[in-house]
């Protein structure tokens, strides 16, 4: 599995891409940690016990696949979509985009996609409307985030913020009113905060709202928001004063363009009570698996529609594909990519159609790569 990838570009272009697929190329392949050749669908086979096998598909039936979701996850699935179309011949029309989580989320509900991207677990609002429209879910974790907060390379007088500067600048009472940077901290200079966030359709805007203002908090209006990651680091390196939070991945593909901030959680947003003994923490991978980058280190997910899973016999052909791939398509991302064992059990999942979800409807603080892996859909 490893080196999958050698010679693909740096895949970050805005959706929507059309991409062919179709059946499994059986041809001998060998990868650097074997001398062998073995075809790899029989490989998979082998490893998995699951008798995966292409599907048979008539040509008559359309064949499409559709994306759509979170501007997080959406670097991963079409990495992974790019190299599934590598081993595939006949070909199946599949369409990659973003348009948000809860933008995702509202297609997927509305049986619009198949497959629903997230940086956010399912919510309670969207648990009832499943359930209302009969939507049963497989909901597949694929990695771990670490939301970032960045500043503009230029930018020498902060090295770490708290939570709690965090709420007083992003609230919404903050706006119009806190717009320096010295009114966080005197020891700051006189100079204006450029603030640059996700778009209220993003998954990264809610789960931040939740951890950082509070559940029936809402962040300030007079700030520069998108759906749309690239748009946020672009504005962030041109503004000397700016101040944002991004995925990790869109952060770590600028090298030094721009500059991370480590984070104390000093409050916890949650139950809006203080937090004492905690460090700054930069953003790492080491720090989001032992669940210590609080409150930024999260799950990200695929949502699977088992309607569509049963109708698109080659949908499952590519999630598995993916599934058994993951670690690569991730950690090409910067992401933090979780243990084989969590992608295996994914696919079981598919097969055995196991619905439901592990969380209450809510993000979770703290919550390690372990505990988060041990818990099954309810």
């Amino acid at each position: 599995m490893q080196g999958i990838l050698d010679g693909i570009p740096t895949l970050w272009q805005k959706p929507t891409v059309e991409i062919p697929l179709a059946r499994l190329n059986l041809r001998a392949t060998a990868t650097k940690s074997s001398k062998h050749f073995l075809p790899r669908n029989l490989a998979l086979v082998a490893v998995f016990s699951m008798g995966w096998a292409a599907p048979q598909v008539a040509l008559s039936q359309t064949r499409q696949i559709y994306v759509d979701g979170s501007s997080t996850v959406y670097p991963v699935t079409k990495i992974a979509a790019e190299e599934f179309n590598r081993q595939w011949d006949d070909k199946v029309k599949m369409n990659v985009a973003f348009s948000g989580t809860s933008g995702g989320f509202r297609k997927f509900l509305a049986a619009e996609i198949d497959v629903a991207g997230a940086s956010r677990p399912i919510n309670r609002t969207e648990i009832k409307a499943a359930k209302d429209y009969k939507i049963q879910f497989i909901e597949i974790p694929i990695a771990y985030d670490a939301l970032t907060i960045a500043v503009n390379s230029q930018n020498t007088w902060v090295d770490s913020i708290k939570i709690s500067e965090l709420k007083k600048i992003w609230e919404s009472t903050a706006e119009g009113r806190i717009t320096k940077w010295n009114q966080i901290r005197p020891e700051w200079p006189d100079q204006e905060i450029k603030l640059f966030g996700a778009g209220p359709d993003s998954g990264t805007y809610d789960y931040f709202v939740e951890v950082v203002i509070g559940k029936d908090g809402a962040l300030r209006s007079d700030y520069t928001g998108s759906e749309d990651d690239e748009d946020l680091i672009q504005g962030i390196e041109t503004h000397p004063g700016a101040l944002g939070f991004v995925p990790f991945a869109y952060f770590s593909k600028e090298g030094d363009k721009l500059k991370a901030l480590a984070v104390q959680w000093d409050y916890d947003a949650m139950t809006g009570q203080p937090v004492q003994g905690t460090a700054a923490v930069m953003p790492s991978q080491e720090a989001v698996m032992r669940g210590a980058y609080m409150p930024f280190g999260r799950p990200l997910f695929l949502y699977v529609s088992v309607k569509c899973l049963e109708s698109k016999p080659h949908l499952k052909d590519f999630l598995q594909f993916f599934l058994i791939h993951a670690d690569t398509y991730v950690d090409r991302v910067q992401y933090l990519s979780l243990p084989k064992i969590s992608y295996a059990r994914a696919i079981a999942d598919l097969e055995s159609k196991r619905t439901g979800t592990r969380f209450f409807g809510t993000p979770e603080v703290g919550l390690s790569v372990h505990d988060m892996i041990s818990r099954r859909q309810r």
